[in-house]
């Protein structure tokens, strides 16, 4: 007699462990990738089988068995489950969390992988009954019959065609006349395919990306490097092609929702084939039905954001990174995972080529191009007869801006929307003014809950906190000495409304998270700007990036100064790409374009480096300081991150984590802290951090792994909230 295999399964909770189960009682083959439904504590969880074992660590006489086989079939196959151990591994995360991040919620409750519904159908028995006569003493149990006598329907046919026949149904089946079965219903989210439109012929620069990418259909890493309009999408369109001819399927991993529009379309007209859509703004039931299709492979293509990086394919081909070098590929709360890092991880264990598209990479990719570890295909010119932009500083020590627009720069405007242009004034910060300040005493309205300023909404009439999301009431009058109260600063709200003031006839369209949170907003404000008709648009970096409005010639860059003193190492390489990828948005077609850059340090030594050499002199500079001060992509970091509503208590669990990690420090880490983070309270909570340095990735995760196995178990750590942030791209 056999012995019963133990199940190690994943469960969602904060311990970073797997945990023993015997086959659930009723039989049924528990493989990995199966999900079963167990006791844990007081409760029951749904888990993911990871593994089997002859044998557990406990007696077999006191684990328990799991209660339900959920899945007959395995719903994740071995890469699927090779890659989240490998993402709690590296991100040092407990497993079964990080099981539930990569699974649709309704998965993560226990709803089965297809679309299930009640079929009924009519019995012999049923199928004999003389109708006329049953409907003399029961004309509902009649029409529900004869409603069958064309053969078995679905629960929803029977809802359009017969009211009121659930109220029958158990009764039928009680006689012995009808029977009711489950039967899953072949669902897919994928749209029908649509005639192809043939695109521009290539450049010399696109053919050769083109065949350095298809020439070997195994793994390699790709970094596409190409300025602002010189047909990066054009090289994803003719790979794309290829690989989707072959049935293959291809991923494509953007940073935002607010990017998919325009690509979708362009996929469609060029490809032929409407991608499928992975991304938060999906209901849990479409996300469902897109997982199954992607999974099942009756998805050709499917484009998504961060966390698509771990949907299942059938016959993976291909991944697409988009904006590379983007922060919002890095997840911040929970599973601190860089879905750009999974995508080169994912990428090798599936055997397939993936490539990163960027204006402007980041450093760490760069650096690894320079190590040969992956090949630099660069598009130095833009696509057809575009040229790139011509651009200038604009002193504000001479040209003063009371309402955030120069003179000069106003005058940019005037000219160029005259002409039939099309202007985009930029700022990195939504809201009317970053500042509420009483012109008598000086007080500052502030969050009752960060140690953070509220940001004035004037629109709305209320203050707003953009780190915990806390509003109230726009104050009047000073809290302290009753004396008005005036709004200090600027935000885009502020700068729509001076616009609307110099340009009294002009439609002028704001895009931010403020305008566009209703759904089909930001494809109406997209659409607005794509024609033309918005002559003048008001944006944050939703609009820095991905976008190609025909008539932008103009660009105007407000508040540029907040990246040039910035406390973050990575502050000068941010600063760089989120001007050249706005800047990327003037003059993509015929017409040359302008930016124009306000600054009050038109001298700083950042602006020469970035116009005589562009962005890739700026990243030469930044990547040469940051090895002599010994700053990642030369060294590896992680952060010990901890909060508290009491401060006294992130702090003692900090000052623990220090003293174990002296104790299980292999040698070559540096620990620096505790330190407080630069934003101190956060939505009520004390926040405090760690920083574990190496120069070699080795040291730092053997660190680690010992150090998170101790912190679960100190006193200490109940108190808090604390995590691990390995790679971070925030260090305050």
């Amino acid at each position: 007699m056999s012995v019963a295999p133990v199940l190690k399964v994943a469960v969602n909770a904060p311990l970073a462990r797997l945990f023993d189960y015997l086959p659930p009682r009723g039989g049924g083959d528990a493989r990995p990738g199966c999900r079963v439904l167990v006791p844990f504590g007081r409760q029951r969880q749904v888990g993911m089988v990871m593994e089997l074992a002859a044998e557990s660590e406990l007696a077999r006489t006191r684990l328990k068995h799991a209660q339900q086989l959920i899945d007959a079939q395995p719903i994740l196959a071995d890469d699927d489950l090779w890659l989240l151990r490998f993402t709690s591994d590296y991100y040092h995360h407990p497993i079964g969390e990080v099981v539930a991040a990569a699974l649709p919620a309704l998965l993560r409750q226990g709803r089965p992988l297809a679309t299930e519904s009640e079929l009924i159908s009519l019995t012999g028995t049923g199928a004999e009954i003389a109708l006329p006569l049953l409907a003399r003493r029961a004309k509902r149990q009649a029409e529900f019959l004869a409603a069958l006598a064309g053969g078995p329907l679905r629960a929803g046919e029977l809802d359009e065609r017969l009211a009121g026949w659930r109220r029958q149904r158990q009764a039928l089946i009680e006689k012995g006349w009808v029977r009711a079965e489950t039967v899953a219903i072949d669902e897919s989210g994928v749209p029908e395919p649509v005639e192809a439109q043939p695109g521009p012929a290539l450049s010399a620069e696109q053919q050769l990306a083109v065949a350095g990418v298809l020439a070997n259909p195994g793994f390699s890493t790709t970094l596409l490097d190409g300025v602002t309009g010189s047909g990066k999408t054009e090289v994803y369109l003719c790979i794309i092609r290829e690989l989707l001819a072959a049935g293959r399927q291809v991923l494509i991993l953007v940073p935002e929702i607010g990017l998919t529009s325009q690509f979708v379309t362009r996929l469609e007209e060029r490809i032929g084939q409407r991608p499928l859509l992975l991304h938060s703004a999906l209901t849990d039931a479409e996300r469902l039905v897109a997982w199954r299709s992607a999974a099942n492979g009756s998805a050709p293509l499917v484009l998504g954001t961060r966390s698509a990086v771990f949907v299942p394919l059938a016959a993976p081909g291909l991944i697409v990174v988009d904006e590379e070098h983007d922060a919002s590929f890095k997840q911040q709360e929970g599973l601190r995972y860089s879905a750009r890092d999974l995508a080169v991880v994912r990428g090798k264990r599936l055997d397939v080529p993936v490539i990163l598209g960027s204006a402007t990479p980041s450093l760490e990719t760069l650096r690894r191009c320079d190590e040969g570890a992956y090949r630099h295909l660069t598009l130095t010119a833009r696509a057809g007869s575009a040229v790139p932009p011509l651009m200038r500083l604009v002193d504000l020590n001479r040209f003063p801006s009371p309402d955030g627009l120069s003179e000069p720069l106003l005058q940019a405007i005037r000219q160029h929307t005259g002409r039939g242009g099309q202007a985009l004034i930029f700022l990195n910060r939504r809201g009317f003014a970053p500042t509420l300040i009483c012109a008598s005493c000086g007080h500052i309205a502030e969050c009752r809950r960060c140690d953070s300023r509220m940001t004035v909404h004037l629109r709305d009439q209320a203050l707003a906190c953009h780190h915990c999301g806390a509003t109230r009431p726009l104050d009047n009058a000073c809290s302290d000495c009753g004396s008005p109260c005036m709004p200090l600063g600027q935000g885009t709200e502020r700068i729509e409304e001076a616009l609307g003031t110099h340009f009294p006839g002009q439609l002028i369209t704001r895009i931010d998270s403020d305008t566009t949170r209703l759904k089909g907003a930001m494809d109406r404000a997209l659409s607005l700007a794509m024609s033309g008709e918005a002559k003048i648009l008001v944006g944050t970096q939703m609009l820095s990036k991905g976008h190609h409005f025909p008539k932008l010639t103009l660009v105007g860059v407000i508040n540029a100064d907040q990246g040039l003193f910035s406390t973050d190492f990575r502050g000068g390489e941010r600063l760089a790409q989120s001007l050249v990828q706005v800047a990327g948005r003037a003059g993509r077609e015929r017409e040359q374009g302008e930016v124009i850059v306000q600054t009050s340090f038109p001298g700083h030594p950042f602006w020469k480096e970035l116009f005589t050499g562009g962005y890739h002199r700026v990243a030469r500079y930044s990547m040469a300081e940051r090895e002599a001060a010994g700053w990642p992509p030369f060294s590896r970091l992680a952060l010990l991150r901890a909060s508290s509503h009491k401060r006294d208590d992130a702090w003692a669990f900090l000052e623990d984590a220090a003293r174990e990690s002296a104790a299980c420090n292999p040698g070559g880490v540096r620990v620096l802290g505790p330190v407080s983070a630069t934003m101190e309270r956060r939505a009520g909570r004390y926040r405090g951090q760690l920083l574990l340095q190496s120069q070699a990735r080795q040291p730092l995760h053997q660190m680690l792994a010992a150090l998170t196995a101790r912190l679960e178990s100190l006193s200490s750590a109940r108190r808090v909230r604390w995590s691990v942030d390995v790679d971070p791209i925030e260090l305050f």
